[in-house]
């Protein structure tokens, strides 16, 4: 009998706030750092609500209390699976569904 074991992400370590970013250091000694405006209430908050973070188990998500924010690990290594980006277009464009002789109302 086999067992698929996934492999494990990194776990947060330490977190920074700018103006602009959340950098958060990973135990594989990696450092990601995304846009604030990800993350509306991170953006919103001051630089010491920013400051007052906690590591959610073990360090698969970083808590900040005061403004009620949780963010995962696996959100910031993966974001493509946790949010809309605004970079990301759900349907194809207007020009393209038409190429593909997708227009609608058009008759035969």
């Amino acid at each position: 009998m086999s067992t698929l074991v996934a492999k494990a992400e990194a776990l947060a370590v330490d977190v920074a706030c700018s103006d602009d970013a959340l950098s958060v250091t990973l135990s594989d000694g990696r450092i990601v750092s995304v846009p604030l405006v990800w993350f509306p209430r991170l953006h919103e908050a001051t630089h010491t609500q920013r400051g007052k973070w906690e590591l959610i188990g073990s360090g698969i998500g970083i808590h900040w209390e005061a403004i009620d924010e949780d963010i995962s690990v696996a959100s910031l290594l993966h974001p493509e699976n946790f949010m809309r980006l605004p970079h990301k277009r759900r349907q194809p464009s207007r020009e393209k569904r038409h190429e593909q002789g997708g227009h609608r109302g058009a008759r035969g």
